[in-house]
């Protein structure tokens, strides 16, 4: 395996790196050539299915910054899954509000890495697919991972986040 500590990623990749260290993850953070901001953008530069790309997605609910970790291949359903997490109305996260929750810039939100820890929900349809990516910090940077792992990353609860 490759060290973690590889100092040719950006810097919040190098963090993102050393958080799945220190959990114990093996899945080396990962530099494209293509953009990964988008889930059709990652799937293509991966090559795999949409599905199987973890969006790392940051809404408000109830005063705080919410994660909610969302299969590619669906939207998020807010009112659907607001009721089902038990939360107040989700709304999305501005950018600002998304840097500030997680130190990272939208199309590059990661799992991990982030100045303190957020609620968090794992989509059930990540389930499907033996192998995930997420973003690693950066519009660029990706790490492989599974559904378990995202789970123990982010002490999530596994719901349906679509409709």
């Amino acid at each position: 395996m490759a060290s973690q500590e590889d100092t040719s990623l950006p810097v919040r990749s190098m963090e993102v790196a050393r958080a799945l260290a220190e959990a114990g993850v093996g899945g080396r953070v990962r530099e494209l050539a293509d953009s990964t901001r988008t889930a059709a953008e990652a799937a293509a530069a991966l090559g795999c299915d949409v599905g199987a790309i973890a969006n790392s997605l940051v809404f408000i609910s109830d005063g705080e910054p919410v994660l909610v970790l969302a299969s590619g291949r669906h939207k998020v359903d807010t009112a659907a899954l607001a009721a089902r997490w038990g939360r107040g109305k989700l709304h999305r996260a501005t950018p600002e509000q998304v840097r500030q929750a997680t130190g990272q810039a939208i199309g590059g939100v990661a799992p991990v890495g982030h100045p303190q820890a957020l609620s968090a929900v794992v989509d059930a349809a990540l389930a499907d697919y033996p192998q995930l990516w997420a973003a690693a910090g950066t519009p660029r940077t990706v790490f492989p991972t599974t559904v378990d792992e995202l789970l123990r990353l982010t002490g999530g609860l596994l719901l349906p986040v679509g409709p």
